[in-house]
């Protein structure tokens, strides 16, 4: 009877020292879980970060203001090329349409003139 008692002492002890090692396992686990959570959260924010940096230097990039002063001067370019082109013609149309001045009068003018309507 001593024997079984000595042996289940030494069942109790061994079964001790296995949930003791079990308990530890279990916690290394956890640890080793957390840790390798833990880094891929840390990569993942960098991730994020990295696609959030390169979106705000992309747009800081296209400058709104910057596209509107581009446009502006491309489009005051073109005004002062039509104008360079066409001022000659331009000049030539005006000064001849006021030399073309007629001198005669019409019938209709002459009749108005002696009916003293004008």
């Amino acid at each position: 009877s001593k024997e079984v008692v000595q042996r289940l002492q030494a069942a109790e002890e061994q079964a001790a020292a296995i949930i003791d090692t079990a308990k530890k396992n279990r916690v290394a686990m956890l640890k080793h879980a957390k840790d390798a959570a833990d880094d891929d959260l840390k990569a993942f924010r960098a991730e994020v970060e990295a696609n959030h940096q390169k979106n705000v230097a992309s747009r800081a990039s296209v400058d709104a203001a910057a596209d509107l002063a581009v446009a502006t001067e491309k489009e005051l370019s073109a005004v002062k090329r039509d104008y360079e082109a066409n001022k000659e013609q331009t000049i030539s149309f005006v000064v001849g349409k006021v030399l073309e001045v007629p001198t005669s009068l019409t019938d209709t003018q002459k009749q108005s003139l002696i009916l003293g309507v004008a």
